[in-house]
């Protein structure tokens, strides 16, 4: 789960201890379960079929299979709602990529590895990644005779500040999951959140059977775009330089390239008002001139993602329903304050934090102010994440459990029966671009 896609504020295992503090233990285990049960069903493996899409990437959390307080113990249950999903999956004959996108530790320094802090611990302690390359055996035993897997991502968007750590790392996990599976495809991202592969040398030699995979995020499709997007040509060529940059070590090895993530987000007419059309149109533009680069290459992808409460998704959840309704007032709260570092509208806030951004800019010498992973974070990207991405939301975490006090089992299984596919409406823009462009590209 990720905060944007469903809502909560913060990290995901500070809003499960939330609940439970409120509600119990008991009720927050059920609304959590059924959660996760109604957010993928056989209608939604239907509906990604009927596009013409053939295969899905399925994000997870190591504490589905393991306590911090009770590591390398296998937990009960661990496996049910991803055997369930790929077992979805294959009976409607789309393949699955499996997502470690959060390990013990926080492999990056962002929200969604779901360690509550901006530092990456995952590389400053072995453990860690020692947990990690156990887990990675314990899934390649359970999945090594699974054909519907198209292969492993085993870790997400990794942020390495040494650039070698992660290649040491992968280099172990490969010979972890190899030593079990030796079939299915391992899908290695690029360090600093699947953007740089310039420190990988000639490790591919090593390692066979195995794809590398970028994200393709255009600045262009997010509130932070620094202009409107017209498809000019200029955009365009600097869209392909981002693009091409990030592939460029696998082209000049001739290796295989795989986009793991990509895809604008959208504006809201309950945030967006009157503008919201205009500013799809926009980002549908520049969806379609991503796929035509791509295209010319043949590249294959998956698109980040299928479904939330109506930011991103291709399906998501209507305002109608019990969940969207019992937050309502919340999720425009967090809108506001900008908490979500996904494509965070600072609008109404930039005057509180712009003053903290000036104040470093003139005491820190220039040479100190690029703190790594820059440049993907500058320096307003550090401060928005450390400030409102971390510190506000944890202001916000109990508030936002205390909607669900007093909530019977029922009512909780209600509320999270609103991530149903029949109570989620379709981005018909989005789903249709995706939908003609898998009729026309044929691998």
């Amino acid at each position: 789960m990720e905060n944007f896609i469903s809502g909560y504020p913060g990290c995901e295992f500070q809003i499960r201890a939330a609940l439970a503090d409120v509600v119990g233990p008991i009720k927050s285990e059920l609304f959590f379960d059924k959660f996760l049960e109604y957010f993928f069903q056989e209608e939604d493996a239907k509906f990604f079929k009927s596009l013409g899409l053939n295969c899905i990437r399925l994000p997870f959390n190591y504490r589905h299979f393991e306590d911090d307080l009770n590591p390398r113990v296998l937990k009960e249950g661990g496996f049910k709602h991803l055997d369930r999903v790929i077992d979805l999956c294959a009976q409607h004959g789309i393949y699955t990529i499996l997502d470690l996108h959060a390990a013990a530790g926080g492999q990056n320094t962002d929200w969604h590895c779901d360690a509550g802090t901006h530092i990456a611990n995952f590389w400053l302690h072995k453990d860690f990644q020692d947990r990690t390359i156990w887990l990675w055996k314990e899934l390649a035993k359970h999945y090594s005779n699974n054909k519907w897997i198209a292969g492993y991502n085993p870790l997400n968007e990794p942020t390495d500040s040494t650039h070698t750590a992660v290649i040491k790392f992968y280099d172990q996990v490969y010979d972890a999951i190899r030593s079990i599976d030796t079939e299915h495809v391992i899908f290695f991202d690029g360090n600093t959140f699947a953007s740089d592969f310039s420190h990988f040398g000639d490790m591919h030699k090593k390692w066979q059977n195995t794809a590398y995979s970028i994200h393709d995020y255009s600045v262009y499709g997010f509130p932070a775009s620094p202009e409107d997007y017209v498809s000019s040509d200029e955009q365009r060529q600097r869209m392909k330089k981002s693009y091409e940059r990030k592939r460029e070590w696998m082209d000049q090895h001739g290796l295989c390239v795989w986009n793991g993530e990509w895809g604008p987000v959208y504006a809201r007419k309950q945030y967006d008002g009157l503008a919201t059309d205009a500013i799809n149109e926009r980002r549908y533009k520049v969806l379609k001139d991503q796929l035509a680069i791509y295209n010319q290459d043949r590249l294959s992808w998956s698109i980040w993602l299928y479904k939330d409460i109506g930011f991103q998704g291709m399906v998501y959840v209507s305002q109608e329903t019990s969940y969207m309704a019992l937050l309502k007032d919340f999720l425009a709260k967090k809108h506001r304050l900008a908490v979500d570092a996904w494509g965070a509208d600072t609008t109404q806030v930039q005057h509180i934090y712009q003053p903290l951004i000036d104040h470093i800019t003139k005491e820190i010498p220039q040479e100190n102010q690029n703190l790594y992973p820059f440049p993907v974070w500058k320096l307003s990207h550090r401060v928005g994440r450390l400030s409102r991405s971390i510190l506000v939301t944890e202001y916000l975490v109990k508030e936002w459990a205390e909607h669900f006090r007093g909530k019977s089992e029922d009512e909780l299984d209600e509320i999270a029966k609103s991530f149903k596919f029949e109570n989620c409406l379709h981005r018909d823009g989005l789903n249709k671009i995706l939908m003609d462009n898998a009729a026309v590209v044929e691998f």
